[in-house]
């Protein structure tokens, strides 16, 4: 497993800001009207037509009428009162034709118009409703559209953070940027990387095997993780299909236990969908731009070494793993000759895995025979047995501490491989 891939460019990009065009008319774009306009027509089965501020239309249950000039749509918007207009009237304007058009308010501003094509005591009973429904959608795509941006902005910032690289950019303008999107990086905050995976094919009812795609059940697990981290000043992005990266603003009293049952329970929710399984890595608390990307790639290194040395806990501190994450971080070729040089005929015995496991127990059990026969399972003249097999080979005893170091770090270093 290894951690998600970051673009390397954010860290010199601005936060995917709109065009001039974009910030002209945010709300209605054509692509919308086209939607709203043709479903509405269907529906009232009379031609709904959406211009924007400029009286151009911009979507029509008619396309033929798409691009436009609406010449009452410019009086319409000007003075945010709805107009009839019968046939007479209409053929002294341009572009028009019999109906009712009305305002489209968003925010008191009048962003457009939607008209009704029909004879206006015909069309006159559906103008209400129908401008009513269209501004629910205006602002519901408002919405969607800012948390969508929202999102986005803050995947660009963790990105940011996660690549954070001194010689290319300075911290104090990633704490800009920041500070732009209401986020303080000065706050004390410890970094949590998220993993969620389909162990294997989910089976279907009625034959067959079913897979879930990661990217699209991409929502939800924002969601359920931002239910837990739901400090305003928490940083909750997607950072792949699959993985979640939180930025956790520590408040005064926070502890690590509590933190670590936050996230339990987050991979027991998510553990709850079918086919879901999900793990947490949790880094150091920091207050700096620097800190906080070591933190981050600390909770990524987390999650990777719980996966070989943690066994079933889906949730592991970097704290917990300092030596594992050192022995990962020294070449192959060291690790190949520490096993080589301290554990080679230990590792040619038939039991080696066994073995291995004890010196690891035994080392991380504080050199105690009780706690090492607990962790093991078994039962303490096993422990005893074990261990003298192993000093009968080595030649050396493991109460002794320079000697059972060594031989932990090399049982470390065949965990990780090779």
């Amino acid at each position: 497993m290894s951690a998600p891939h970051f673009p390397m460019d954010g860290g010199v990009q601005s936060f995917g800001r709109s065009t001039p065009r974009q910030e002209e008319n945010p709300v209605l774009s054509p692509s919308l009207a086209q939607e709203i306009a043709g479903d509405t027509t269907a529906v009232i089965g009379f031609n709904v037509l959406i211009t924007d501020a400029e009286g151009i239309v911009i979507g029509s249950g008619d396309s033929s009428r798409v691009g436009s000039f609406h010449e009452a749509s410019v009086d319409v918007v000007r003075t945010k009162e709805p107009a009839t207009h019968s046939a007479s009237q209409a053929q002294q304007l341009r572009g028009v034709r019999p109906g009712v058009t009305l305002p489209l308010i968003t925010n008191g501003q009048a962003v457009g118009t939607v008209g009704i094509t029909g004879t206006p005591g015909q069309v006159r009973r559906f103008g209400l409703l129908v401008k009513r429904q269209t501004e629910i959608l205006l602002r519901e795509s408002v919405m969607l559209r800012s948390r969508l941006l929202a999102e986005r902005a803050a995947e660009k910032l963790l990105a940011d953070i996660a690549s954070y690289d001194p010689q290319v950019v300075e911290g104090d303008f990633l704490v800009f940027r920041a500070a732009e999107l209401g986020y303080d990086l000065r706050l004390r905050r410890v970094a949590v990387a998220f993993e969620v995976t389909v162990p294997h094919p989910v089976p279907r009812r009625q034959g067959g095997t079913q897979s879930r795609d990661m990217a699209l059940v991409r929502s939800e697990l924002l969601r359920t993780v931002g239910e837990f981290f739901a400090d305003p000043q928490d940083i909750v992005a997607s950072t792949a299909p699959g993985w979640i990266g939180v930025l956790h603003r520590l408040p005064a009293g926070r502890s690590t236990a509590s933190l670590v049952a936050d996230c339990r329970r987050v991979t027991e929710l998510v553990a709850a969908q079918d086919g879901l399984v999900a793990r947490a890595g949790i880094g150091e608390a920091a207050t700096a731009v620097g800190g906080l990307h070591d933190s981050y790639q600390d909770a990524c290194d987390a999650l990777r070494l719980g996966a070989r040395f943690a066994g079933t806990d889906p949730v592991q501190r970097i704290t917990d793993l300092r030596v594992h994450q050192m022995v990962s971080a020294v070449s192959q070729s060291a690790r190949s000759r520490l096993l080589e040089l301290t554990a080679t005929e230990l590792r040619a015995q038939p039991d080696w895995p066994a073995l291995r496991d004890t010196v690891t127990a035994w080392c991380e059990g504080g050199f105690n025979l009780v706690r090492t026969a607990e962790t093991l399972h078994i039962h303490r003249n096993t422990v005893v047995y074990r261990m003298n097999k192993i000093e009968q080979i080595t030649g050396r005893t493991l109460r002794e501490y320079r000697t059972a170091m060594a031989l932990y770090l090399a049982c470390l270093a065949d965990r990780l491989g090779g």
